[in-house]
């Protein structure tokens, strides 16, 4: 009578802690987005910002190719809050237009109509 009690007690236990945590993803997940970046001052200014992102692990900016690569924690943040950050920080992220107040802010060499972003 105690055993079947006591595993009735642990599985309401693990039940409960199920329904109530949740399926955790703990796995980090990376993802490319293609900026309008131009040169090395623009690379430093994404990923310094980048770096202050909740749950962002690791951010690198390819200056060539224009594209960020970016591992994060998808508990803590998405690809949508990514997208938002580097626009705020004034540069197109793909399908998300620059912030304008940001992008008044960049270095005349940082702008996407400058003579760095033609080269």
């Amino acid at each position: 009578m105690i055993r079947n009690l006591f595993l009735t007690v642990l599985t309401s236990l693990m039940l409960f802690s199920i329904t109530f945590a949740g399926p955790r993803d703990d796995k980090d997940k990376e993802v490319k987005i293609k900026t309008s970046a131009v040169c090395g001052m623009c690379k430093a200014r994404i990923e310094r910002n980048l770096a202050f992102e909740k749950g962002v692990k690791e951010a690198s900016l390819d200056v060539k190719s224009k594209v960020v690569t970016i591992k994060y924690n998808p508990a803590k943040t998405d690809v949508a809050k990514l997208k938002a950050n580097i626009s705020k920080t004034g540069y197109d992220a793909e399908d998300v237009v620059a912030d304008e107040a940001g992008y008044n802010k960049l270095p005349s060499c940082c702008k996407k109509d400058s003579e760095m972003s033609h080269q």
